[in-house]
């Protein structure tokens, strides 16, 4: 859910007035060198580099499907979703997988970080100057020591891939 439109906290640059002092959990990821998240309790598992298979005529930015323990998960490439280079990517990404309308998916990233806890307060609108591709997955940021933090949004990011033709 976007932060538009709500009153800002002066006493932290960005922050929504009202937001509470309780902190979140994220799942930290590197994709194409920046820093993303996702709330820890979206997160369903994680693995290594898996063999995937190619599904004919799927969106682009789906890398295919792989096999979890019986069941078959949609694999996101992020690279092609955040509109980055993708080639030889998805032979060594790992996979974080997320839960959306009851079905799995996984989202392929180029490594998977720490889980980090942050204070709610602290996270930051939106800029209007991220890029429009980043910005419509893009649930706020945060301002870590020496780098920033994108938080996605799971369902944003898998709103626009079309899965009803895999």
């Amino acid at each position: 859910m976007r932060n538009e439109g709500q009153l800002r906290d002066d006493t932290v640059p960005g922050a929504i007035a009202g937001a509470e002092s309780t902190s979140e959990d994220y799942v930290t990821m590197g994709i194409g060198g920046q820093t993303f998240g996702i709330p820890v309790l979206n997160v369903r598992d994680v693995l290594g580099p898996q063999n995937i298979t190619r599904v004919p005529l799927a969106p682009e930015e789906i890398a295919g499907s792989l096999n979890l323990r019986g069941r078959i998960v949609t694999a996101v490439n992020m690279r092609k979703r955040l509109g980055l280079p993708s080639e030889n990517f998805v032979a060594t990404a790992m996979a974080v997988v997320v839960e959306h309308e009851d079905e799995p998916f996984s989202l392929l990233v180029d490594e998977v970080g720490e889980v980090l806890s942050l204070q709610s307060a602290r996270r930051e609108a939106v800029p209007a100057t991220l890029d429009a591709r980043w910005r419509d997955v893009t649930q706020g940021i945060y301002r870590l020591d020496d780098r920033l933090l994108i938080v996605l949004g799971v369902a944003d990011v898998l709103r626009t891939i079309r899965t009803d033709s895999i």
